[in-house]
């Protein structure tokens, strides 16, 4: 089973680290740490080897794979000398991309791009004899899409497409292209991508499931955790701030307020839903060019005890944003391929494990079926994985 891995913003920092980390644990130059998948609790489960994932992809960047990974190797990102060992890897991987568009500036008529798009990723999947292609968006985060009636229905969308007008931002414009050539789509960032009814409708008529969105790596994969933890011991939370530094091409496109208000509304998420009351406090995100692929987050948690003891906990977390999320794309590839095999189409909620936005079963953030405790969501893809 030959499995085709299909990144939008294929030469950037996170998907590069999962190029290179694929190959090196296919290799055995390195153990497979962070990939959910690689565990006992999914050793019954049919998944493709992570030598069976074919890469390639749509960006708008000139570099080389080959030269972002050097770049990784002198941020510390990846290991010095890995590069070298999977260079054939990277080679076959970069070969693979082909030019992505901007929106607005590249697109005067969305349905030629499209369909432009959706004629790459199946030439991709003929190219290479691959048994299906999972699309994974790890482009830069987009600022929220304007509403538009275009979004509603499946007819709509292609009427609208049909008479030249711009209705989609990119990620969604990636999207409709994926679900169009029979793909599985995945978002990783908080931007629209698939998160439109059209898109739901174009899905289910296609027969191929979509997952999102924003993946989980850090500051609110501790959220999940926490949260749980104080509504379980019925503990009042009266303030939830947080503050996140972030370097690289992440932290400078969430410089810009607009594309940093749909990080935090995702980010904001996991506390009022998993306390099931509103709290106090606002995320951060500052941008501080010196960090460069890593990033740091501090949080302050006010919280009433017994008698109405006033407590706090405050914790950091310092990391690599693309060495934790590499991993996790390596996992939703495999994990999505499974659910396309299975005769799945639609949203996959039940990998709601790996998002701070997850996906409902009727297709909408926060969605009858979701629960934003890590441990729950866990439990909910193990079991799953193991029906499949």
């Amino acid at each position: 089973m030959t499995t085709g891995v299909w990144l939008v913003g294929a030469r950037g920092s996170v998907a590069t680290t999962a190029v290179v980390g694929a190959a090196a644990v296919a290799a055995g130059l390195t153990p497979p740490t962070g990939c959910v998948t690689e565990s006992p609790d999914f050793a019954g489960t049919p998944l493709p080897d992570l030598g069976d994932l074919v890469f390639g992809g749509h960006d708008v960047a000139g570099a080389d794979l080959t030269k972002r990974a050097e770049q990784l190797v002198r941020s510390g990102v990846v290991p010095a000398g890995l590069p070298e060992l999977v260079a054939d890897g990277l080679a076959a991987a970069d070969a693979e991309i082909r030019p992505g568009v901007r929106v607005p500036v590249d697109v005067r008529d969305q349905a030629t791009a499209a369909a432009a798009l959706a004629s790459d990723i199946a030439a991709f999947r003929e190219r290479r004899g691959l048994d299906r292609v999972v699309v994974i968006n790890v482009a830069s985060t987009e600022p929220p899409a304007d509403e538009h009636p275009a979004h509603g229905s499946l007819d709509a969308l292609s009427a609208a497409l049909a008479s030249g007008n711009d209705v989609l931002p990119a990620s969604s414009l990636y999207a409709y292209a994926a679900l169009t050539a029979g793909c599985p789509y995945v978002d990783f960032t908080p931007s629209t991508g698939a998160r439109l009814p059209a898109l739901d409708e174009l899905a289910r008529r296609r027969g191929v499931p979509y997952a999102g969105r924003d993946g989980k790596t850090g500051e609110t994969l501790l959220k999940s955790v926490l949260a749980p933890m104080f509504a379980q011991r019925a503990l009042r939370v009266r303030a939830w701030s947080g503050t996140n530094l972030l370097g690289g091409g992440d932290g400078a496109t969430l410089a810009d307020p607009a594309a940093a208000a749909a990080k935090n509304a995702s980010k904001s998420l996991v506390v009022g839903e998993t306390l099931g009351y509103p709290v106090d406090g606002q995320v951060h995100i500052d941008y501080v060019a010196d960090l460069g692929d890593w990033k740091t987050a501090w949080d302050h948690v006010v919280f009433d005890g017994f008698l109405g003891a006033r407590m706090s906990l405050q914790f950091t977390w310092q990391g690599c944003d693309s060495a934790l999320a590499a991993p996790l794309i390596l996992d939703l590839a495999r994990l999505m391929d499974l659910a396309h095999a299975s005769g799945r189409a639609g949203p996959v909620n039940e990998l709601a494990f790996f998002f701070k936005d997850p996906v409902g079963a009727d297709g909408t953030t926060g969605g009858p079926g979701v629960d934003h405790a890590l441990a729950t969501q866990y439990a909910t893809l193990r079991s799953w994985a193991a029906s499949r």
